[in-house]
């Protein structure tokens, strides 16, 4: 038999774990009604013939539950930032004051709260199936560990166990995600 070899775990939690983080980022930018300087994170701006994202060309702050403003660093920027805000589909309609933009979040209404939460469900499912993926990358070096003779059958069998684990618990937080996503949406 050949020299024994096992499944690098931690590096299949780190992709898992990857798939989660990348949910709670693309959450950050569905509004909820409240004021949040991750919901300007999607926002590229062109500025010096390139694009470039909002908080590379000025200060985002949430100084208020319903009002987000935005700090321009290079008064030449203003109109261009005022533009990449208002074509992003947020919803959102700066009040240009020099060069600060106010941007007043509006109470959100029961279409728009429903539709949020088909968007976070469609995130989710989307993380549901990177976990998957994953899994099913670790399954194949399993059998084919088992295959070349570097893993037993009973290894095989107990690090499948492990693998099915994490995977169960991965996902359950990403569900668990979910629904806090979808309270807070439907938070009134």
């Amino acid at each position: 038999m050949a020299e024994p070899r096992t499944l690098d775990i931690d590096d299949v939690e780190r992709r898992m774990r990857g798939a989660l983080a990348a949910l709670k980022h693309e959450f950050g930018g569905l509004r909820t009604g409240r004021a949040s300087a991750s919901l300007l994170d999607p926002v590229m701006v062109e500025a010096y013939g390139q694009t470039m994202p909002l908080n590379q060309v000025g200060t985002v702050n949430a100084p208020e539950s319903r009002l987000i403003t935005v700090q321009v660093w290079d008064k030449g920027m203003v109109s261009a930032v005022d533009k990449a805000i208002r074509t992003s589909g947020l919803g959102l309609n700066p009040v240009v004051d020099g060069t600060t933009l106010r941007l007043p979040i509006p109470e959100l209404n029961e279409e728009r709260r429903t539709e949020l939460t088909k968007i976070a469900a469609k995130y989710t499912e989307q993380a549901r199936i990177a976990v998957r993926n994953v899994r099913r990358d670790a399954m194949d070096e399993l059998k084919a560990l088992e295959k070349d003779g570097h893993m037993s059958q009973d290894d095989h069998k107990s690090w499948s166990e492990r693998v099915q684990k994490l995977t169960d618990k991965i996902i359950g937080e990403i569900d668990a995600a979910l629904h806090q996503k979808e309270a807070e949406i439907m938070q009134v």
